[in-house]
């Protein structure tokens, strides 16, 4: 039935406000405080290290297992990764199997924590792309960044 271009605007705004409730409702079920994650972390890097005694210290629930890539005895076949794949960037496993990459995985450490009401600020739509395509820069240089640029800066970002 025809409709008046007020009523079609008026209806517009209201899909559009539901698709970003959709979005916030989503992101708050997939961070739900007792879910427990495992955070693979790279324990060479000066910043992953500062990062990762903030977790360890503010994770007094017992939500996150952490798991130093860098150790001599990490086997990322294990896993079923690759040692690459890993340290392209950031990699979390939650209880049930699933993978997680990137600012997903911070955005799970944090709310397993008790952040959860702020982090799903990350995931409104210009705030999470913002964040992305930061952490996908910020991974690429990594090595260089946290002055450990040899033969390893080689690193090529993993397959997809």
């Amino acid at each position: 039935s025809p409709q008046c271009a007020a009523c079609l605007k008026y209806n517009g705004g209201l899909n559009v406000g539901r698709r970003v409730l959709a979005i916030l409702v989503s992101g708050i079920r997939a961070m739900q405080p007792n879910q427990t994650i495992e955070m693979f972390f790279d324990g060479d890097c000066p910043l992953c290290m500062r990062e990762t005694s903030l977790l360890r210290r503010m994770d007094r629930k017992h939500r996150i297992r952490f798991t130093n890539i860098a150790a001599p005895e990490f086997d990322a076949a294990t896993f079923g990764k690759t040692q690459q794949e890993l340290m392209a960037q950031m990699h979390g496993r939650l209880a049930d199997g699933t993978w997680l990459t990137g600012v997903e995985v911070f955005r799970r450490l944090y709310a397993a924590v008790g952040f959860g009401p702020v982090v799903w600020l990350t995931r409104l739509p210009v705030i999470r792309q913002c964040l992305d395509l930061a952490y996908r820069v910020f991974a690429k240089h990594r090595l260089r960044l946290t002055g450990r640029c040899d033969e390893r800066c080689a690193i090529k970002s993993a397959p997809k």
